[in-house]
Formats: C-alpha cells, sequence, structure tokens
C-alpha cells in the first residue's frame, strides 16, 4: 500500500479498516465472541485507534505469529472447542451480513465452508520460460470468512506449518477434511493495493457493501 501504516490501520469511511468487518460481524450475530490478532508492537497503536474513533466494541486482543498460520493458531487457542468459528481478513472490511449469514448456515449443515467466486479473466500457466491456457471454469477466487466447528479447525492447527498453507481451508484439508464452498461476493475485497482501497470509498459511498 505504500502507506506507512499497516493497512488494517487506514482509514476508509471514517474509521480504520478492521473496525468495519469487527461491527458487520457484531450487526449479524449480537454479542458474538471477537477475537483479533495483531502483532504486539501493534496494540498501543490498535489502543489509540479505539480510543480516537470511540469504537467500544467487546474484543479480546491476542498476539499475533510470524504467518497467517501462526496467526490464526493463536487466536484458536483463545476460543472453547464448541460452536463455529469464522476466520475472516482483517483487511477486507466490506464483508456484509448476507454471506455472513450464509457462511454460518452452510459450516452449521455441513462442517465447514468457505465463500469463491469464479473467474472473469483468462489465465496462463507459466512452465519455465514458456506458458500455456489453462481452463479458468475449473478455477475459484477464495474469499473469507471461512467457517469451522471449532473443535475440527483448532485440530487441523496442531499440525506442524508448511509453507503452501495460504488458507485455513488448507490447512483442514490437509488434515482430511472435505471443505464445502458458497458463492461469494464480489464487494467482498481484500484491501492489498491503493486501487483497491479507491474501490471500497467509492462502495461505501453508494451502500453497496451489503
Amino acid at each position: 500500500m505504500h502507506a506507512g501504516i499497516p493497512k488494517q490501520f487506514l482509514i476508509l469511511a471514517g474509521k480504520p479498516l478492521l473496525m468495519h468487518s469487527m461491527l458487520t460481524f457484531s450487526r449479524t450475530y449480537p454479542g458474538i465472541n471477537l477475537v483479533l490478532a495483531l502483532p504486539s508492537d501493534q496494540f498501543s497503536s490498535w489502543d489509540s485507534l479505539c480510543k480516537e474513533y470511540n469504537f467500544h466494541l467487546p474484543h479480546l486482543l491476542v498476539s499475533g505469529g510470524n504467518t497467517r498460520f501462526h496467526s490464526v493458531k493463536q487466536a484458536l487457542a483463545a476460543i472453547p472447542d464448541e460452536g463455529l468459528v469464522a476466520i475472516h481478513d482483517g483487511v477486507r472490511p466490506l464483508v456484509s451480513e448476507v454471506l455472513i449469514r450464509n457462511a454460518f448456515q452452510t459450516a452449521e449443515d455441513l462442517g465447514n465452508c468457505i465463500p469463491v467466486l469464479p473467474l472473469t479473466e483468462s489465465l496462463r500457466m507459466m512452465i519455465g520460460p514458456l506458458n500455456q491456457p489453462v481452463d479458468r471454469t475449473a478455477y475459484r477466487v477464495v474469499q473469507t470468512p471461512q467457517v469451522f466447528h471449532a473443535a475440527v479447525i483448532k485440530k487441523a492447527y496442531d499440525q506442524p506449518f508448511q509453507k503452501h498453507f495460504t488458507d485455513d481451508a488448507m490447512v483442514a484439508e490437509n488434515m482430511g477434511e472435505t471443505i464445502h464452498l458458497i458463492p461469494g461476493d464480489p464487494v467482498n475485497l481484500k484491501i492489498t493495493h491503493p486501487y483497491d482501497l479507491a474501490v471500497a470509498e467509492y462502495l461505501f459511498a453508494n451502500h453497496l457493501q451489503q
């Protein structure tokens, strides 16, 4: 983002990115237990932001690890084995209540759930210095929240870290779980580049986040 601050603290529609998704989860399921994993050296910055923006939503703050895997593992250690848990990217501030409900309902019925989107661009696979087209209809783009039975995903995160683990579904799948898909939401952007933040501002201004 070239912003000089962690991107989860960037301001979108009047508040830091993180606060938007936390508030949406709370509106969807009032009283839901929220656990936020951040590097320990960001705790004081988060505390200052909460005071500056009068953010009083109850949540538990835990120290993240060196990778996404280790941060999720730390957060999971802070929750009980019962019930469902949703794991969400802090930089997806436009997640909708509809998507959250659909994900929880599917996970309750089938054991887990991840939202995905079909590809709209053509793809090519690199093979050394060469390349070839691939069938884009065979692929999906993965989003969050990814929802699991807590005991199952906690057990999955007891296994050793592997470099190919880029999301929670891969961790669960490595333990033999079959992953279930639901339609994602193209508005559920992951803020990665300055362009994404500009698009998110437009979406908020036009009330398209739900």
